[in-house]
Order: C-alpha cells, then structure tokens, then sequence
C-alpha cells in the first residue's frame, strides 16, 4: 500500500528527536503510509453492537484476600541481618 496522505516525515522525525537518513525517511515514510491505510481499512468495519473493552481477555484479580495475622517477633526479623543497633538494621550511609 501507499500513503494517499502526505505525511512530513521531517516534521515527525524532529519532534521524536530523530536524526534520520533520506532511506529511513524514504522506508519510514512508506511504513507509516501502510500503517495509515490499514487503519483506514478498520473504520470501515461494522462495530455496531460491540462493547469497548480495555483488553482483548477477560481479566481476574489472582490476589489472595488480605487477612491480619501476626508478623515476625524482633528477634526472628533481625536473626540475619549483616548489623543491627536498637532492634534495627544498621544498612551503609548512602548521604554524604
């Protein structure tokens, strides 16, 4: 397919900050004609009666419910930390 539209690839190559040459200008130019005309392709497909989604599959949360439940006692919780001062995790000063 070719574009029918013109489309100002130097104008869309500034705006992404690209620096391109006359072939990917060229190539580019005819990919994006192609992509252009395949969407023109897709207005013309009777949607009537289809509800937008947001994905092409259902999606389900897999998340288990939270629940309260008790946590580590100190002890265990620093059982393998490297150092450790006043029920704390001593970590390397990363602020000068």
């Amino acid at each position: 397919m070719s574009s029918p539209v013109h489309i100002d690839i130097d104008h869309l190559a500034t705006l992404s900050r690209l620096a391109l040459t006359p072939e990917e200008k060229a190539k580019f130019a005819a990919q994006l004609g192609d992509i252009l005309g395949y969407v023109e392709q897709l207005k013309q497909v009777n949607v009537d009666g289809v509800e937008p989604t947001a994905h092409a599959t259902p999606i389900f949360n897999v998340l288990q419910p939270d629940e309260p439940r008790p946590g580590l006692a100190v002890e265990e919780a620093l059982r393998n930390a490297p150092a450790q001062r006043d029920h704390m995790v001593l970590v390397p000063r990363v602020v000068e």
